[in-house]
C-alpha cells in the first residue's frame, strides 16, 4: 500500500483535490489544504524532505510582489466605475436606436455594446448585468424571442473574457510566463471574429425566423429629422470621411509626426508597426468625427443629423478610453499595469464629466475591486501551495509523460487538452482553471513546440464556455438574477410581459456555446489570427548568415593558455602569486591577446524564463 501511494502520489493529489471541491470547500482553501496534507504524507513516507515547506514563504511573497497582477484591480476598478456611471445605458440606448429599424437590430446593438464594454471594462459580470437590466426589458417589450434575447446578452457579456483588457488574459500570461501585451495583441483579432460570428448567427435567425427578432416599430424610433428623414445619410457620410482620413493618417503617421516634431518624431515612430498604424488610424478617425460633430453643434450648421451627433458624442468617450488603454499597450508606451492605472483614472474623469461620481459610487467600486482582487490572490496562493507539493513529487513529470505520449503529436495534444478544459469548465470557473490546469499544460505545450501565446489565447477562448454552458455557467446566473421571474406590466406599452424562465435562458445559451467551440476550431485552423503579435519581429534567413571560420572556436592550445592566464589574473586581483608562465607577457599575449587588454564594462543581459511552480 505504501509503495502504491508513493508511485501514484500525483494522481492521488488530483483525486483529493476534486474530493475537496465536491465537498463544497472554497477553491483557494481546497488547493492549499490538499498541498499541505499530501506534503505531510510525502514527508512521512520519506518521499519529500521536511525542508520543502521552507520554500513556501518565498512562493507566497512571489505572488504578493508580482507587479503584473496589479493590472487586475486597476482594470476591475475601471470597469466598475464605467458600469455605474451610466455609460452602458447611454450606449445601449443610442446604438439600439441606430440599428433598431432593421430586423435583429436590438440584438446587433447588444453584441456591439458587449464588445465595446469588453474593451473598456474587462469584467464579465458587469457587462452581463448591465445589458440584462437595460436591454432585456426592451427586447421583451418589442417581441424578441426569450431564448434569443437571453443568449445574445449572456454571450455578448462573455466577450469581456477574450477581448483585451481581459482579466483572464492577464492571469494566462502570468501563468505561462509570457508578456501580457503580447497576449492582448494575440487575442484582439479572435475576440472581434467571435463577435462577428455572433452577428452572423443573429442574421441567420432574423432571416429564418423573423418573428424572433423584429425591427423596432416606427413609434419607438427616437431619431427623426424635422423633415421626416431618419438621418442615416449624414451619418454614413460622416463615417466615410472619418474612416478615409483616419486610414490616410495611419498610413502616413510617420511623415506627419516627423514634419511636426522633427528628429524627435522620427526617433519615436521608426519603425512603424502594424499595431501603431491601426491605433493611429482609429484615433485620427475618431477625432475627425468628434471635431465635425462639435463644429456642427456649436456653429449650428445643420450639416449633421441628430442621430449622427448623438452617436458620435456617446461613442467617443469609451473609444477614447480604449485608445488610452489598449493603444498605449499595443504601441509599447505603457505596460498593462500602467495602462490599467491610466484607464482607472480615465474612468474617474468620465464619471466626473457625467456628474455621476459620488462617495457612494466610489465606495461600491472600491469594495467590489477589493473583493475580486482578494479572491484572485487567495486562489493563486492556494495554487502555489498545491504546486509546491505537486512538483515535489514530480507531478509535472507525470503530466508531461501522460500528454507528450498521446497519439497524434501536437494535434492529439490539442484535442485532448481542449476536451479536458471544456469538461472541467462545467464545474470550475476560468480563474480556477487558469491557476490549476494552465501551469501543468504550459510546459508540455512548450516542449511540443507550440507557441505559448497562441496556446494561451486558444485556452482563453475555450474557457469562455465556462460562463455559458448549463447548468453552472456564471453568465447565466448573472442574467437570471436580473431577468423578470414573474409577469409584469410594461411601463411603455402597458402590455403584460411573461417572465423569462431558467430553461429559456439555458436553451438560449446552447447555440452560442456551439459558436464558441467553432471559434476554438478556427483558432486551431488559422493560427495567423493570433500570431500577428509577432509579425513585426525581425526575421533572419539562416541561408544568408555568414560566420568567419577563424572566429568559430580557438584551438585547444590557445584555449588552454587563455584559461591559465585568466586564472592568474584572478589570483593577481586577490594578491596571490602568479606562475612563471603567466608572467611571461609575450607568451600570454600570443596565446590570448584579449587577456591583457584593458577591462571594459560589458552590459549584463538578463533573460527571464518562466519556471514551473
Amino acid at each position: 500500500m505504501t509503495q502504491f501511494i508513493i508511485h501514484n502520489m500525483a494522481p492521488l493529489m488530483f483525486i483529493g483535490l476534486f474530493i475537496f471541491l465536491l465537498l463544497g470547500y472554497p477553491v483557494a482553501f481546497a488547493l492549499a489544504a490538499n498541498g499541505i496534507v499530501f506534503g505531510l504524507i510525502g514527508i512521512e513516507l520519506g518521499l519529500l524532505s521536511p525542508a520543502l515547506f521552507q520554500a513556501l514563504p518565498e512562493r507566497i511573497w512571489g505572488v504578493m510582489s508580482n507587479e503584473t497582477l496589479l493590472a487586475i484591480p486597476f482594470f476591475t476598478f475601471m470597469g466598475l466605475i464605467l458600469e455605474r456611471s451610466g455609460m452602458a445605458e447611454d450606449l445601449l440606448e443610442t446604438i439600439g436606436q441606430l440599428f433598431g429599424p432593421v430586423r435583429g437590430g436590438l440584438a446587433f446593438a447588444v453584441i456591439f455594446v458587449g464588445a465595446l464594454l469588453a474593451a473598456t471594462t474587462g469584467v464579465v459580470a458587469a457587462s452581463v448585468i448591465s445589458m440584462g437590466l437595460i436591454s432585456l426589458p426592451i427586447m421583451l417589450r418589442y417581441g424578441y424571442d426569450r431564448r434569443l434575447a437571453s443568449g445574445v446578452i449572456a454571450a455578448s457579456g462573455t466577450l469581456a473574457q477574450i477581448i483585451p483588457p481581459s482579466l483572464v488574459l492577464i492571469i494566462m500570461a502570468d501563468q505561462l510566463g509570457k508578456s501580457v501585451g503580447d497576449m492582448y495583441a494575440g487575442a484582439f483579432i479572435p475576440g472581434l471574429v467571435l463577435a462577428g460570428l455572433y452577428v452572423l448567427y443573429v442574421i441567420g435567425v432574423a432571416l429564418v425566423k423573423p418573428a424572433w427578432a423584429p425591427a423596432l416599430p416606427i413609434e419607438a424610433r427616437a431619431f427623426r429629422e424635422p423633415g421626416g428623414g431618419s438621418g442615416y445619410a449624414s451619418f454614413a457620410v460622416l463615417v466615410f470621411i472619418a474612416l478615409t482620413l483616419g486610414i490616410l493618417f495611419g498610413l502616413n503617421a510617420n511623415r506627419v509626426v516627423t514634419a511636426i516634431l522633427g528628429t524627435l518624431g522620427k526617433t519615436l515612430l521608426e519603425p512603424l508597426h502594424t499595431d501603431q498604424i491601426v491605433v493611429s488610424a482609429m484615433v485620427a478617425g475618431s477625432f475627425v468625427a468628434l471635431f465635425a460633430a462639435l463644429i456642427n453643434s456649436w456653429a449650428k450648421l445643420g450639416l449633421l443629423s441628430a442621430m449622427a451627433e448623438r452617436v458620435t458624442f456617446v461613442l467617443m468617450p469609451p473609444l477614447m478610453l480604449i485608445f488610452l488603454v489598449l493603444g498605449t499597450i499595443f504601441v509599447g508606451v505603457a505596460t498593462p499595469t500602467e495602462g490599467g492605472a491610466m484607464g482607472a483614472t480615465g474612468a474617474l474623469i468620465m464619471a466626473v464629466m457625467r456628474r455621476r461620481l459620488n462617495l457612494k459610487l466610489l465606495r461600491q467600486a472600491m469594495d467590489s475591486t477589493a473583493k475580486l482582487t482578494a479572491f484572485v490572490v487567495f486562489i493563486l496562493i492556494g495554487a502555489r501551495v498545491f504546486s509546491l507539493t505537486f512538483y515535489g513529487v514530480n507531478g509535472h513529470v507525470w503530466v508531461e509523460e501522460l500528454l507528450v505520449n498521446l497519439p497524434g503529436g501536437q494535434v492529439g495534444f490539442l484535442i485532448a487538452v481542449n476536451l479536458l478544459v471544456f469538461i472541467l469548465a462545467f464545474f470550475l470557473d476560468y480563474f480556477e482553471l487558469a491557476f490549476i490546469i494552465v501551469p501543468l499544460l504550459g510546459p508540455v505545450a512548450d516542449k511540443l513546440g507550440i507557441d505559448l501565446i497562441w496556446f494561451g489565447v486558444l485556452l482563453a477562448v475555450n474557457m469562455q464556455t465556462s460562463f455559458m454552458h448549463p447548468p453552472f455557467g456564471f453568465a447565466l446566473f448573472y442574467l437570471r438574477s436580473v431577468s423578470p421571474a414573474k409577469q409584469y406590466i410594461d411601463r411603455v406599452t402597458r402590455k403584460i410581459i411573461a417572465p423569462v424562465t431558467t430553461g429559456q435562458i439555458y436553451r438560449g445559451a446552447i447555440p452560442f456555446v456551439m459558436i464558441q467551440l467553432v471559434m476554438v476550431a478556427l483558432v486551431i485552423a488559422f493560427p495567423q489570427m493570433v500570431m500577428v503579435y509577432k509579425n513585426d519581429a525581425p526575421r533572419i534567413d539562416p541561408a544568408k548568415v555568414e560566420t568567419p571560420q577563424s572566429e568559430i572556436l580557438p584551438s585547444e592550445a590557445e584555449q588552454k593558455s587563455a584559461d591559465e592566464n585568466n586564472r592568474d589574473d584572478l589570483m593577481n586581483s586577490f594578491g596571490g602569486n602568479v606562475s612563471t608562465k603567466a608572467n611571461d607577457e609575450t607568451s600570454a599575449t600570443k596565446a590570448a591577446p584579449e587577456i591583457n587588454a584593458p577591462l571594459k564594462p560589458k552590459p549584463i543581459l538578463l533573460k527571464t524564463k518562466s519556471v514551473p511552480e
